[in-house]
């Protein structure tokens, strides 16, 4: 998929650098389905997690509650204005949070029992080089969710496009990318109040 905001790094940092300030007052009534979709991913106490471009970091406190006080929650994301907002909004209690591009991060090979990625994909330059590093990052038999509050079509129809066969979020497209990065995909959502996709760690 083609996403003018997705063809180099610092454009899609200048693309959520300007809009950090408002994002959550923007999507006021995203904090349960972010809950339902940390679920999805089936933590248990104790594990690590990653929030793979963590925006303002709506998902942490899910993440925190589902691992626990001795659980690892990490929040990773491109732009630093973003990770203001989240500090701002108290979410750096839940989590630590780091600077980095989710192709290169800063952790080494099986560090991770799970990641959690929010509207992720429409914005990775190397879509498969992002999944890569963080297929890297999780053990075998991890868990990756990727997830967007709402599904391809209606998020379409919010940016008044249409839904293309290209689009790489779509089951067609999708499992046979994920299967080159090192993941295979177990289970598929897209409804008008959810997207879901989630893999496990081959290896």
């Amino acid at each position: 998929m083609t996403d003018h905001h997705a063809d180099r790094p610092h454009e899609v940092r200048a693309f959520f650098a300007s809009r950090a300030a408002t994002w959550d007052a923007k999507f006021p009534d995203d904090g349960p389905a972010y809950a339902a979709g940390v679920a999805e991913l089936g933590l248990q106490e104790g594990e690590r997690v990653l929030d793979a471009g963590c925006g303002t970091g709506r998902a942490l406190p899910a993440l925190r509650a589902a691992v626990g006080p001795r659980g690892t929650v990490l929040g990773a994301d491109l732009t630093p204005e973003m990770l203001q907002a989240a500090v701002q909004a108290g979410r750096d209690r839940d989590a630590a949070l780091l600077l980095a591009d989710v192709a290169r991060l800063p952790l080494p090979d099986t560090a991770l029992d799970a990641v959690f990625a929010a509207g992720l994909l429409s914005h990775l330059p190397d879509s498969a080089g992002g999944l890569t590093e963080l297929a890297r990052t999780v053990r075998p038999g991890g868990r990756l969710a990727l997830f967007h509050p709402i599904g391809r079509a209606a998020l379409a129809a919010r940016k008044g496009r249409p839904v293309t066969p290209d689009d790489l979020r779509a089951a067609p497209n999708l499992r046979p990318l994920l299967t080159d990065c090192g993941w295979e995909l177990v289970r598929y959502e897209d409804e008008d109040a959810r997207y879901l996709a989630l893999a496990v760690r081959r290896g």
